[in-house]
């Protein structure tokens, strides 16, 4: 089980960075933007921004990984 951290900037930053290279290794990256509310924005680059799958990737992907530290958190969102 995963432990339970805090819901702040610093934190997710640090867990984004854990799946960079899983959207790195299909040419794609995860650029931070805010926390609005519960909400994570983010900003989908490279073979992601454009890609059909961008949108499974963010919620199977990104999402469920970021969930297991901060249960709070309502979902993570894609700026165009």
């Amino acid at each position: 089980m995963s432990e339970v951290l805090e819901f702040n900037e610093e934190n997710v930053i640090a867990k984004l960075e854990e799946v960079r290279p899983m959207l790195q290794a299909d040419g794609g990256d995860i650029e931070f933007v805010a926390i609005d509310g519960k909400v994570v924005q983010v900003r989908l680059q490279g073979s992601c921004s454009g890609c059909a799958f961008a949108t499974m990737t963010l919620q199977f992907g990104v999402e469920k990984t970021l969930k297991k530290y901060f249960p709070e958190m309502e979902r993570v969102e894609n700026l165009q």
